[in-house]
């Protein structure tokens, strides 16, 4: 590992520790050469197959891609702490569970909505705005109608 200070090769670990699902670990290192203090991340390598987008072409799956279209979808939103993580790891690991080479940006997409729908509405407009590429007022107004709740119906009670 090189120190992002002085660009050393030569560190320490100071202290590790493993998040709460153990698919992570965040590791404390010191550089031996300056003596900066930074932070690593080692998590286990996936095989994950590549995305094919709406224009034909493939890449990647990116991780930090999803990260960052989340959190843009759910700033400043009472969001609990870990819960974006979560929900990423669990789209990861059913993305890698479709044991396909490729898969559609489309599908992605879905297992991310169907997650942030229950986990907060307004970052799920917000995401879903970007992702379905919404070119007409409408087409907002009917996302926000088939997630808000019917209104309960007032019986009218008949008096003779």
């Amino acid at each position: 590992m090189r120190c992002p200070k002085c660009g050393a090769d030569n560190d320490q670990v100071v202290d590790s520790r493993a998040n709460h699902e153990g698919n992570t670990i965040r590791r404390r290192r010191k550089c031996l050469t300056c003596g900066f203090r930074y932070t690593t991340y080692e998590r286990f390598e996936r095989h994950l197959p590549r995305v094919l987008k709406r224009d034909g072409r493939t890449e990647a799956f990116d991780r930090d891609k999803l990260a960052r279209g989340l959190s843009i979808a759910c700033q400043k939103r009472p969001i609990p702490g870990g819960a974006i993580d979560r929900l990423i790891e669990d789209v990861v690991d059913d993305v890698e569970a479709l044991n396909a080479t490729e898969v559609p940006s489309a599908k992605i997409g879905s297992l991310v909505m169907e997650r942030l729908r229950a986990l907060d509405p307004v970052a799920y407009v917000r995401f879903a705005s970007v992702y379905s590429a919404f070119d007409e007022l409408s087409q907002f107004i009917d996302l926000i109608r088939a997630i808000t709740p019917a209104p309960p119906s007032k019986r009218r009670s008949r008096r003779a």
